[in-house]
């Protein structure tokens, strides 16, 4: 985490804008957000931000409300204290019929690639999975989901930058030293962010999470406020329900602990129906999600009761719930997975690959016919050393052979062309990751074209809706914790660094740099061009902000001034010296 918090002042034009916490305070223009100030106001919220009750956070109870939502263009209103309210496991059970469809797709797909990602819903810890009989789709889900995460999540540099709105920008421009120091502050939040996602294992989820949209096309990640890190939810364990524009109107989760392991007053709700339960019985808890206004609502229930004290909100932009998809489609709430594009071709490598398995286990199998009115014997032949006479004809005893060569030899080639298509697709021939720990910035920009290239359009929606909540929720943990002071939404935003900006100035820069060979060698081409322009324009597709970084045309002149000066003074100092010596010798 970090230790030291950073200050961070910056000018207002208008009125203040308001903090999460604690509004800042207004110095004149100036509005400074002092964190060492607030720190025991934000430690003493502590985790009441994170989970709220309806009523501010005060009490453990669960208040009783009425929800109003549209789902379906309808309206629905449901009171918690009612008995005949459709509870979270009905709800469950009514939102799973349309799952249906999508989960049996995602077992096809993990089938053709890595069965364990993806279980069916029978299975159990013991269940022994029957692997394919082609390596080829295992292979393309590991690599395609190790070039996303490097892409999404560079290791060695932020995948996000927080940027300060254009008003703040303007009123900073004449005063450079102010800006530098925000621009500082804003580093170190990034770096605290980014040493959270490090040291919480998120990468290990987040990588978890790219197999199984994958796979499956959809997945659901779960940053619990009060215990960090991140969990995943397999699209077997969760129902999700989104509007006409893709927003998430609900989800219901499923999770299965054992009596053991759950709360007091947990304990107490389940053994309400008067039977004893074992320690390792396994207790079926759902979650229901729910947006309310600007609001996720949320609470749990077992055996079709409210827990107690479970109830708790989230601002809508900053919720712990994020409901993933690798695949968009317009009305439905479920996305499709990558492998789903090309089952065809896995499902026909499979198949030919089994063949091709059977026909060498056959031919492997040698077996000998005798002609049973020939004249040789067997059974001297068997028992013949190498290099033995043994009398007899040849074609009495004769190895059976299939002729089956040139039909596997057909298929032997399907084979070839199927591996090769599924190659590409699957990246598997490229070689553009070096085996090190720490690869360049250039490396990362050209594994994100490939992939975009490839996957088309994937940065769109894992941006939207995987990084950027991403990084708004785990801000708003570490501003709650005191790691971080908070930041007034008006004036800074992250903002994603990877995919297609970053593809963006990948491009932009090849394109210069190809510009900078061609004026290098054509002389005449190098006196047409404004050089500064042409640095200022690769800093930029590099991504560095060159402010103070870059002469100005002034100091430009201003060192011209000075050069002339000093080579006037080097012209005059011979003359000088000369006629100083020649006054010295007329005066002896």
């Amino acid at each position: 985490m970090c230790s030291k918090k950073p200050k961070i002042t910056y000018q207002e034009a208008a009125a203040p804008a308001a903090a999460p916490v604690a509004a800042p305070t207004d110095t004149g223009n100036m509005t400074t957000i002092d964190t060492e100030g607030q720190k025991r106001k934000r430690k003493a919220v502590g985790k009441k931000k994170l989970m709220i009750n309806s009523n501010a956070g005060s009490g453990t109870g669960v208040n009783v409300y009425k929800r109003q939502c549209l789902i379906d263009n309808k309206k629905l209103s449901v009171d918690l204290s009612d008995p005949q309210r459709e509870t979270a496991k009905k709800l469950y059970e009514r939102l799973k019929s349309v799952r249906d469809a999508y989960t049996k797709r995602a077992e096809d797909c993990a089938a053709m690639t890595i069965p364990a990602l993806f279980p069916k819903e029978s299975d159990t810890d013991s269940t022994s999975y029957q692997t394919p009989n082609q390596s080829v789709g295992a292979r393309g889900v590991n690599n395609l989901s190790s070039k996303l995460l490097l892409a999404l999540f560079p290791p060695n540099s932020p995948f996000f930058r927080l940027s300060i709105s254009d008003k703040i920008q303007a009123e900073l421009v004449d005063r450079e030293e102010l800006r530098q120091e925000v621009e500082q502050a804003l580093l170190r939040i990034e770096q605290c962010v980014i040493r959270y996602i490090e040291t919480r294992q998120i990468r290990v989820t987040v990588k978890e999470a790219l197999n199984q949209l994958i796979i499956a096309g959809n997945c659901l990640l779960f940053l619990p406020p009060a215990e960090g890190g991140a969990k995943l939810y397999r699209l077997s364990n969760y129902c999700v329900q989104r509007d006409a524009l893709g927003n998430v109107i609900q989800i219901v989760t499923i999770d299965t602990l054992a009596y053991a392991t759950l709360p007091d007053n947990v304990k107490t709700l389940v053994a309400s129906d008067g039977r004893q339960h074992e320690m390792d019985e396994k207790i079926t808890v759902y979650t229901h999600v729910y947006l309310e206004g600007d609001q996720y609502r949320s609470y749990q229930e077992v055996d079709e009761q409210v827990i107690d004290g479970s109830e708790q909100f989230f601002p809508k932009e900053k919720t712990p719930w994020i409901a993933l998809r690798m695949v968009k489609v317009d009305g439905e709430s479920y996305g499709r997975s990558f492998v789903e594009e090309y089952l065809g071709d896995l499902q026909n490598l499979d198949a030919q690959s089994e063949a091709i398995r059977n026909y060498s286990a056959i031919t492997s199998h040698i077996i000998y016919l005798v002609n049973p009115m020939g004249v040789t014997q067997v059974r001297r032949v068997a028992k013949a050393k190498s290099g033995e006479f043994v009398p007899g004809r040849s074609e009495d005893i004769e190895a059976l052979q299939t002729n089956k060569l040139n039909d596997m030899s057909v298929t032997k080639s399907y084979i070839d062309g199927l591996e090769q298509r599924l190659n590409f697709i699957f990246l598997l021939n490229s070689a553009v990751q070096r085996n090190a720990e720490r690869v360049t910035a250039e490396e990362i920009r050209y594994v994100a074209g490939e992939l975009e290239d490839t996957l088309g359009g994937t940065y769109s929606i894992l941006s939207q809706e995987l990084q950027l909540p991403l990084v708004r929720r785990l801000m708003v943990q570490l501003e709650s914790a005191g790691e971080i002071p908070t930041l007034p939404k008006e004036a800074v935003e992250p903002a994603i660094t990877t995919g297609l900006e970053a593809l963006g100035r990948g491009h932009d820069l090849n394109k210069l740099i190809m510009l900078k060979d061609i004026i290098a060698s054509i002389p005449e081409a190098a006196q047409m061009m404004k050089m500064d322009k042409l640095v200022l324009m690769l800093a930029t597709s590099l991504g560095i902000d060159t402010t103070g970084l870059i002469k100005t045309p002034e100091e430009l002149q201003e060192e011209q001034q000075q050069q002339m000066a000093m080579q006037l003074a080097s012209q005059a100092t011979p003359n000088l010296t000369k006629g100083m010596v020649d006054a010295a010798t007329q005066s002896q």
